[in-house]
């Protein structure tokens, strides 16, 4: 019973340590942010698959024009260099490949994998005082963010539509335990699979 009630009780204080320093507002506004940017993604792919050019094609070209070595080399550096290219975009090329399966899950490896060298460029960012002073400018919010929520941001990181090399990276300027990134990165795992999904029922 002491037991159950340590947990209820520390279940208890989580919920509210998270409530008062915003944790919850702050999914719920990441939320909404990403919720028009990806509306307007997916109406635009409607439109132009309608009138222009179909994603099937436009898919099946990126697919011929550059090697698969190519694709995944240039999904890498973006996953590691603060998410400059939106992932959906590769697990819809993945679709169109021979073994869709086995590119999908080379990219969540990928993409994994790149948020560890996120941290541990944070982290060695703070052994050059120019590159850590720009970063400390530029990622102000995520350190901040970081430091109050640690694991669970990057959790949430993982799965939603924030940067998942951004989270990892502030990780590492906060010296947050690496063993957090890694257990906690493995929901990027996860959100692959929802999101191959829901791509790969719209793409033939």
């Amino acid at each position: 019973m002491k037991t159950k009630s340590k947990k209820k009780s520390r279940t208890k204080l989580l919920h509210q340590y998270y409530s008062y320093t915003g944790f919850y507002t702050f999914i719920g506004k990441s939320l909404k942010k990403a919720a028009l940017p990806i509306i307007l993604v997916v109406a635009g792919l409607y439109l132009f698959n309608k009138y222009v050019f179909t994603l099937d094609d436009g898919l099946q070209l990126l697919n011929e024009s550059f090697s698969r070595v190519g694709v995944l080399i240039t999904f890498f550096i973006s996953e590691t260099l603060l998410g400059l290219i939106p992932p959906e975009i590769f697990i819809g090329w993945s679709k169109k490949t021979a073994n869709p399966i086995l590119n999908l899950s080379i990219l969540a490896t990928l993409s994994y994998i790149g948020g560890i060298i996120s941290f541990y460029i944070g982290k060695a960012s703070l052994r050059i005082p120019s590159v850590k002073n720009y970063l400390e400018v530029k990622m102000a919010k995520h350190l901040k963010n970081t430091s109050k929520w640690g694991g669970f941001l990057i959790l949430i990181g993982a799965l939603l539509p924030i940067p998942f090399s951004i989270t990892c990276m502030a990780a590492g300027m906060i010296k947050y335990p690496i063993k957090g990134v890694v257990f906690f990165g493995l929901f990027r795992f996860v959100r692959f699979a929802l999101y191959a999904w829901a791509i790969f029922s719209v793409v033939t």
